[in-house]
């Protein structure tokens, strides 16, 4: 086999026809197969079993009674199964176009990546399958997040939480992979450098039956996203939690001495973002100051967002202040809390984002393991 398609599926029957159908179409003249695993509850199974019986190209099916790791897991065991070095991963719903197949191969063709990712939000791709404007600020918010958690490795990939691209499954440890969630690629690139590119696309709506995302899942991509990259983030929040400390003590101090609680605050956060920046250029990003640029450049972009968070941020305190009553140091807490999320998403998009390419990297490190080559035809 030269590909092997991976669809994992829960209770998707009304859309496997069609999926198998537009799938055929588009690599007519090609040799792959389609492997379902399938975790769902009603008559799937028996719609792809008997979907599978006419169709014109090897479709296997995997049912699996205990849905082990949720659709991570599902992947992961069609990785295993696979017959192919090559593994696209793709949902059953139609919201990953088929058609676009081809141009994810005719990428991974040219022999330089270890992953090609259908992305949404490269250039030229778009997100309208999303139910909601209220979804779609998730997705955003989630992808954020999770490259800010992994700016090293997901630097070359704008949709890490995208569950359409295709794989070299020898450039990974599959048996190491540990999915908790939804969010397979995910796991794949944050254990590893791997060699990265996308093409775009048009993230579709539904064929039929309705979104599987729910509050759980979302819990469980949160644990997923902890427990990939609690290292760097808690190391942030302890520098933060320090500063945060810091900043309050002083404010109080100066208080104390007879200053008005706004100006205290602004010395206070002065003071505090310059110690934080050293901090962090010393304990929680040294691993990346080599490859993001001089120091003074640095701690000027450093310097001015935090300078801008604090310009907003104090006057928001002014503001509970006066309208609550509440004490000054109480307030200033607060926005301390509610700022934290953004500081360390911007250190680790724009302050310490790598200056050299990425791959070009990942493709020395691999190089003997791609003397092979990994041609899909």
């Amino acid at each position: 086999m030269d590909l092997s398609i991976i669809v994992p599926t829960f209770n998707e029957g009304p859309n496997i026809d069609e999926l198998l159908r537009r799938i055929g179409e588009s690599l007519e003249g090609r040799v792959f197969e389609v492997v379902f695993v399938d975790d769902s509850t009603d008559d799937t199974p028996q719609v792809i079993a008997a979907a599978a019986e006419g169709a014109p190209f090897p479709v296997r099916l995997i049912h699996r009674e205990n849905a082990d790791a949720g659709l991570g897991g599902a992947v992961v065991a069609g990785f295993q199964a696979a017959t192919s070095r090559w593994c696209l991963v793709m949902d059953g719903d139609l919201q990953h176009p088929p058609e676009d197949i081809p141009r994810l191969i005719e990428r991974a063709d040219r022999g330089d990546v270890d992953v090609v990712v259908a992305s949404r939000y490269a250039s030229g791709g778009t997100s309208k399958g999303l139910a909601d404007a209220t979804r779609t600020a998730v997705s955003r918010a989630s992808t954020a997040l999770t490259k800010a958690m992994f700016p090293r490795k997901l630097a070359n990939c704008s949709d890490p939480m995208t569950g359409f691209f295709l794989l070299d499954t020898h450039a990974v440890d599959v048996g190491a992979l540990r999915p908790r969630g939804f969010k397979i690629l995910l796991e794949v690139l944050a254990r590893r450098q791997l060699r990265v590119d996308e093409v775009p696309f048009d993230f579709a709506s539904r064929h039929a039956g309705t979104s599987k995302a729910t509050f759980t899942q979302g819990v469980r991509f949160l644990t997923q996203l902890a427990m990939l990259r609690f290292g760097r983030m808690s190391a942030f929040a302890l520098v933060g939690g320090f500063g945060a400390i810091a900043n309050l003590v002083i404010m109080w101090g100066l208080i104390r001495l007879g200053m008005d609680y706004v100006p205290a605050a602004i010395v206070a956060s002065v003071i505090t973002i310059i110690t934080n920046f050293l901090l962090l250029e010393y304990l929680v990003f040294a691993d990346m100051r080599s490859e993001s640029g001089r120091m003074l450049t640095r701690f000027l972009k450093s310097f001015s967002f935090n300078g801008l968070e604090a310009i907003i941020r104090i006057p928001v305190l002014s503001i509970i202040v006066e309208a609550t009553h509440i004490p000054a140091v109480l307030a200033a807490a607060l926005t301390l809390v509610a700022a934290f999320v953004l500081r360390f998403v911007f250190h680790a998009l724009v302050v310490y984002a790598p200056r050299r390419p990425i791959r070009a990297v990942a493709a020395q490190e691999s190089e003997p393991a791609a003397a092979g080559g990994r041609t899909l035809d």
